[in-house]
């Protein structure tokens, strides 16, 4: 994710640029810290490399969770991620080809953390993949009531063969293996990544992108 602190980096687009190298395929942002236009050619320059684009709603209410959903459909994102307003928001994105992963449990303020217990967001999930939803978009490890990894085993089961995306926290190869272990099928990370602190013997932003892809 070009994203550090729950906001797109504003050098985004620069930075697209400068890992075009690695052969990413899959590159995301958040709906918040770069105005619509750049927005656009970032989700634009994403796909130019046939990569899978990613938008993450974090807006705090409902009707700018909403705007970015309409946002997601007019720029034509392959994925979008996050929201709870899910019934809205999949009529919003009707007819198109993005796939929608909103947030189970409840996700309070910005940077982001999870209310809920693992029962109450593993119902959710159940919810959300009978409404229509391609998986969900945990945050697992921003959760305030529920140990991590026994909330991603249940969800895991909650979604049957829906994917199950793992955002926010994941900041070490030993996190990276515990969710792999779990059954989590992809996971977000970009603050690790701009700190320096995923790998922080390996300074740079290439060389901390090599070492997640290490851990894949």
């Amino acid at each position: 994710m070009l994203t550090r602190q729950d906001r797109t980096v504003p050098d985004c687009l620069a930075i697209l640029a400068q890992i075009v190298p690695l052969g990413l395929k899959h590159i995301g942002f958040k709906d918040i810290g770069a105005d619509a236009p750049t927005l656009r050619a970032l989700n634009a320059g994403i796909q130019a490399l046939g990569a899978e684009s990613y938008l993450e709603v974090v807006a705090t209410s409902p009707e700018a969770a909403l705007q970015s959903a309409r946002f997601a459909a007019a720029i034509g994102v392959g994925h979008l991620l996050g929201g709870t307003q899910v019934a809205e928001t999949l009529a919003i994105l009707q007819g198109s080809f993005i796939r929608y992963y909103p947030f189970p449990g409840t996700p309070l303020g910005h940077p982001t953390q999870l209310g809920g217990s693992v029962a109450q967001i593993a119902a959710q999930t159940a919810d959300y993949i009978a409404q229509g939803c391609a998986g969900v978009d945990l945050l697992a490890y921003r959760a305030t009531q529920a140990e991590p990894l026994d909330l991603v085993r249940a969800v895991r089961a909650a979604c049957g063969g829906k994917k199950l995306i793992c955002a926010g926290g994941v900041d070490s190869p030993a996190r990276i293996a515990a969710l792999r272990a779990a059954g989590v099928d992809a996971f977000t990370i970009g603050s690790a990544v701009f700190d320096g602190s995923f790998a922080p013997t390996r300074p740079g932003l290439i060389a901390q992108l090599k070492e997640i892809g290490a851990c894949l």
